[in-house]
This record gives C-alpha cells, structure tokens and sequence, in this order.
C-alpha cells in the first residue's frame, strides 16, 4: 500500500465521518428544539428582522396581574 493509496482511503473516509457527523447535528438541532428547561427559541431566530420599534415583541410581556 503506497501513501497515495493511504492518504485516498483517509480522505474517504475522513468525508464520509464529516458527512454522518453534519446530518446528525443538522438532526438533533431540529429535533430538539426546545432547551433543558422546556423553552423554544426558534421564534427568536426572526428578532433581527422584526427590530423595528413597531413591531410587536417576541415574547408577550405579562403583567404582574396575569402572573
């Protein structure tokens, strides 16, 4: 087995661990959208967007009556 033959099976299978390891963590981040505390921050992905002083919050503010 000569280095080029070597260095062809490493970069094969170097590219097929990175694959398997991008899907799985592509995986986990969708199906674990809610953190160890039960909340889901996937409507805060559009706060940059909706910055505008109009616009309204992305989590409703309750007033201390409602709590």
């Amino acid at each position: 087995m000569e280095l080029n033959e070597l260095a062809g099976y490493g970069y094969f299978f170097a590219t097929l661990f990175l694959v398997v390891a991008t899907y799985s963590y592509i995986y986990h981040l969708y199906s674990k959208k809610k953190d160890a505390t039960g909340v889901d921050y996937e409507h805060y992905s559009d706060m940059a967007l909706k910055d505008d002083i109009g616009d309204t919050p992305v989590k409703p503010i309750l007033d201390e009556k409602e709590k």
